[in-house]
């Protein structure tokens, strides 16, 4: 039996991110900014189109590349 790809999102809730919601500008970066005043590390991904709803799907499908996905996790202390 072929072994199955791990997914992006599957990758990154391993290596501890949580994912939180989808945005665009002007929402994505006041989003991103107070996570890392927070004291989170943030990390942005691109909207994967299969996990989204259907009816928001056509929104979403003539501006992909403007969509991002949010993941956060605690800061590692040094």
């Amino acid at each position: 039996m072929p072994e199955e790809k791990e997914s992006a999102e599957e990758r990154l809730k391993r290596d501890g991110w949580e994912k939180m919601f989808d945005a665009t500008e002007p929402r994505m970066s006041e989003s991103v900014e107070l996570y890392i005043e927070l004291g989170y590390e943030v990390h942005l991904e691109p909207v994967n189109l299969v996990e989204i709803d259907e009816e928001c799907k056509p929104c979403i499908d003539g501006e992909v590349g403007e969509h991002k996905t949010i993941y956060i996790r605690p800061k590692k202390k040094e």
